[in-house]
């Protein structure tokens, strides 16, 4: 990974450098902070909702915030001489407070912690975690550059709920409307996530599915995979909260659809406000699966996942 941030550009910068400024707030800002902190929190929330304990909530937050410490790590280190070239200031990298070979290292670092933190809610668990983890770094080493960069957005927002869910007594499987609404959650992520730094991604020779679409489709058809996720979390457990999600996030993406016409932002602005729609479902479904200690947690050996 070293190799692919610095291979590019005649200076490389080495940890204890002089040029790095200020590494530890480079580090900080390299790690992708909000992502970061929102994911982690996210899936921390997911399996207090769920029924962990304090104990195992701290474990599970741990264990995300070292998981995604070493993507964010990992996406600045590869992705160094990109960024240099695209002029993008903004990245500690290119501003020169931290070098790619520190950021590099301090992936590896978090991807090392990342695999003991995950197996010590028990083996199901951990592999449902590390293989998330291991989607995102593939995506990061090169699968953002295919037609394929979906689908490790789909495997990582996947497992959080089975490693939340595979964390608890008796080790039940979430239910299938869980796993499959987070992976449609993350493909929605995926197409707006990269609508910022399409042009730039172009440049750098990026061309992952979103930058085959084109800005316009992309606002077109990411409220698409928020409305099916919606419609997968209202469903799987019906009640009036899910009804009147699914009708909020459905008036929400028509209301983008008849604007983004005129107002070429209004889609985006949508499709943000239908994922929050479904992360406070999300959060209100848990993984799918009653608390410990109920009737149908103690059948959970005949759940279907």
């Amino acid at each position: 990974m070293s190799e692919a941030a610095t291979s590019s550009h005649p200076t490389v910068i080495t940890p204890g450098h002089p040029h790095e400024r200020a590494p530890v707030l480079g580090l900080l800002l390299a790690c992708h902070p909000g992502p970061t902190v929102a994911v982690t929190a996210l899936v921390t929330a997911l399996a207090a909702a769920a029924g962990r304990d304090a104990k195992g909530c701290a474990l599970v937050g741990a264990a995300v915030l070292s998981g995604q410490l070493s993507v964010g790590w990992c996406n600045d280190a590869v992705d160094a001489a990109r960024d240099r070239a695209a002029e993008r200031t903004g990245k500690p990298v290119v501003a020169g407070l931290v070098g790619p070979e520190r950021v590099a290292l301090a992936a590896r670092a978090a991807l090392v912690a990342c695999v003991p933190l995950s197996y010590a809610s028990g083996p199901a668990a951990g592999t449902a975690h590390v293989v998330g983890v291991g989607a995102a770094w593939a995506y990061d080493l090169g699968v953002k550059g295919t037609a394929w960069s979906w689908v490790p957005y789909a495997v990582g927002f996947a497992g959080l709920p089975a490693f939340v869910a595979f964390g608890l007594p008796g080790r039940p499987a979430p239910t299938w409307w869980i796993v499959a609404a987070a992976a449609l959650l993350g493909c929605g992520a995926h197409l707006a996530d990269a609508l910022p730094d399409l042009d730039a991604d172009r440049t750098g020779g990026v061309h992952g599915l979103p930058h085959r679409l084109g800005p316009a489709r992309i606002r077109a058809l990411t409220p698409l995979p928020l409305l099916g996720a919606t419609a997968l979390l209202a469903y799987g457990r019906p009640d009036r909260a899910g009804r009147l999600a699914l009708a909020g996030a459905g008036a929400l993406a028509g209301a983008g659809a008849l604007l983004g016409g005129r107002r070429p932002g209004v889609p985006f602005v949508t499709a943000i406000a239908v994922a929050a729609i479904d992360v406070a479902l999300l959060l209100r479904r848990g993984t799918g699966i009653a608390r410990p200690g109920s009737r149908r947690v103690r059948r959970s050996s005949r759940q279907c996942a």
